[in-house]
This record gives structure tokens, sequence and C-alpha cells, in this order.
């Protein structure tokens, strides 16, 4: 059982995986009913903290830490990082390009973790290794295949009859000036730029995790923080109490499942691995998005695939490999290493003692030997 137990967190990802690349798809089809995205947002974070804060209150009753103003600050930050930015910038993302391709966008969060991570040493570096030269090569080749995946578009792999894809359909009145490829560019460095937010929530997690190591309770509060600030930030940009109202069934249905499941229990999910696994193995699942989105968004929904995205992405996750294959490596030393250091020294003495034993009750068998063999000569 406790050779099983050790899967627990990559159960969790690939089922995380699977809410997020199901949530991508159904952000699609809001944002091109035209509901405004801080709105969505501040739904979306408001039914997450209504659905957490009663699991929070009775789970972690009597294990919870004080809430001081420090893990408050982080608990802000967090939610900046890892809600109200992030989403906003995905969502414009998905609106200006497709739910594939910002998907694909998520195939580089591993790296600029593993990047960031390295100035404050929660991932460490040694070429002299094997181990870490292959997290440094992992590195470059998934930088390279971002890189190509953002400048680079490509033509389209598949040829849809009828309708084009709902990318090249009306995509509401805010986006019908922007056409082609300058829409495709506004949605690129809003998913990159969204990349790095979300990259950074990882490391900050990890500090909270340390700090108030209680998953429903700060997935809770960063909702509250998430909510009143996509609240504030909308009141100030757009006044008109009409964009408050959901005007479609199919609207109302995906705000319950981004806030319940894709802000709720995903969030929750993804800080236990946090704390059990660390921020790159956690951002590591981030490809599998992509895969899953894709398996429903091409066929059934018709999106289009471009070969930059596709080329992109292959780079990507085949840097992201040799990164995680240094780091297994690398995992797999520490390991033998704290097992060594966990034996007790009474333990290494009773060892030692046993071993000068055995050696003291085979000396005089040898000298014996010794002597036998010398008359017999």
């Amino acid at each position: 059982m406790k050779s099983f137990a050790k899967w627990y967190p990559v159960i969790a990802m690939i089922a995380i995986d699977m809410a997020f690349a199901i949530s991508n798809i159904l952000l699609k089809k809001i944002v091109n009913d035209g509901v405004d995205r801080l709105v969505f947002i501040t739904y979306r974070q408001s039914i997450s903290a209504l659905f957490l804060s009663p699991l929070a209150f009775f789970l972690e009753r009597g294990n919870r830490p004080k809430l001081t103003l420090s893990i408050s600050c982080h608990l802000f930050v967090s939610a900046i990082l890892g809600a109200s930015v992030t989403q906003y910038l995905f969502l414009l993302g998905i609106e200006y390009t497709s739910a594939t391709f910002s998907c694909a966008f998520l195939n580089m969060v591993p790296v600029f973790t593993f990047l960031m991570a390295l100035p404050f040493r929660l991932e460490t570096v040694n070429v002299k290794y094997g181990s870490g030269r292959a997290k440094v090569v992992g590195a470059l080749v998934c930088l390279g295949g971002a890189i190509l995946l953002t400048l680079y578009k490509g033509v389209p792999l598949f040829h849809f009859p009828g309708p084009e894809s709902s990318v090249a359909r009306s995509a509401g009145p805010r986006v019908e000036h922007v056409e082609g490829d300058q829409r495709w560019v506004i949605g690129s460095v809003a998913l990159f730029a969204g990349t790095l937010c979300w990259s950074s929530w990882f490391l900050i997690q990890s500090n909270i995790g340390k700090k108030y190591p209680c998953q429903y309770s700060s997935t809770a509060i960063m909702a509250i923080f998430s909510a009143i600030q996509s609240a504030i930030l909308s009141s100030s940009i757009d006044r008109e109490l009409s964009i408050w109202i959901l005007k479609r069934k199919s609207d109302i249905f995906v705000v319950l499942y981004a806030g319940i499941v894709g802000s709720g229990l995903c969030f929750v999910g993804m800080s236990w691995c946090v704390k059990k696994r660390g921020p790159v193995f956690t951002a590591a699942f981030s490809p599998l998005v992509q895969i899953l989105a894709a398996m429903f968004d091409v066929p059934v929904l018709h999106e289009q695939l471009h070969l930059g995205s596709l080329l992109g992405s292959v780079i990507v996750i085949f840097g992201l490999y040799i990164l995680l294959w240094g780091k297994d490596i690398e995992m797999q030393q520490k390991e033998d290493k704290e097992q060594l250091q966990e034996i007790p020294q009474e333990k290494k003495d009773q060892l030692e003692a046993e071993f000068q034993l055995v050696k003291i009750s085979v000396e005089p068998e040898r000298a014996l030997a010794n002597i036998c063999s010398t008359r017999s000569v």
C-alpha cells in the first residue's frame, strides 16, 4: 500500500488536467457568448469561495494555524497570480485564438517554473552530474519550442466543411475590429504573460504550503481575495449593471463548473501536490491539458490546429521530459542519501559492534587454520 501511495500525486494531477481541459473548452464558449471576462472571474471565484469555505471549516478546524498578516499578504498575491490576472489573460488569449492553442502555452509552465525556482533555491543545478546537464538542456529546448510556438503560426492542418471555426467566427463586439494575424498575435502575447503569472503561482504556493499547510482554507481565502479584486476592477472599468446578467442557462452551468471544479477542487488538489512533490513536479503535468483538450476541441468543436502550434508543442514536450528525466535522477539520489541519514546512530553503533564481534570470532579460526597449514608443510 505504501508503494502505491507514491502514485497518488500522479493520479491527482491526471484528474486535475482532465478537469482543466474540459474547463478550457467551456471557457471558449462563454467568451464567444459575450460574457465580460472580469464578471466571469468574479462569479467563478465567488462560487469557489462559497463551495470551499464550509469544507475548510469542518475538515481543517482542528489543525488550522493562525492566519498572520504575512500569510494573508502571500495569499493576496497568490490570488492575483493564480486567479485574477492569470485567468483574465487566458480568457483574452482563448477569445483571440483557440482553446487548443491556449493549452499549448501551458506546456511552457514547467520550464518557466523551473527557471524561476533557481534564484530562490527551490531547484538546484549541478552541471558536473548528468542530471544537472539534462535539466539545463531540457530547459533550453523547451525555451526554443516556446519561442517557435509564440512567433510562428503556420498553415492550418485541417480543413473543415461548412462554416469556419469559432476562432474565425464572431468573437463578440469587443474584437470585431481586430482580424486575422493581428488577433492571433494579441492572443499569443496575452497567453505568454498568463503563463509567466501561472508559473509564478506555483512558486508562491510552495511557500504558502510550508507556512499555512491547509489546502482548503488557503484556496478558499485565495478565492475570496480574487473575487474582490475582479469585482473592483470590473466596476472601475465598466459600471453598466447589464454586464452582470448571465443571459443563457449554459453560461450559468459553465460558471458553476469553473467555480466548483476549476477554481475549487483543482486548486486544492494542486496545492496538495505542490506540498507533497514540489512546484516543478506539479507544473510538469501541464502539457497533458493540451492533449486532452485537443481530443474534444478539434474533432467536436472544429477548432483549427496550425503547424506552428504542433511543432512548438512537440519541441516543448520533448525538452520538458529531458528536464524531468534529470529531475527524476536527482530525486532518486536525494532519497537514497536521506535514507542513509535516517539510520539512527544507535543502530549504526550496533551494526559496528556486530561487525567487530564477527571479526574477533573469525580471526582465531584464521590463525588456527594458518598453524595447521604450517604444520602440514
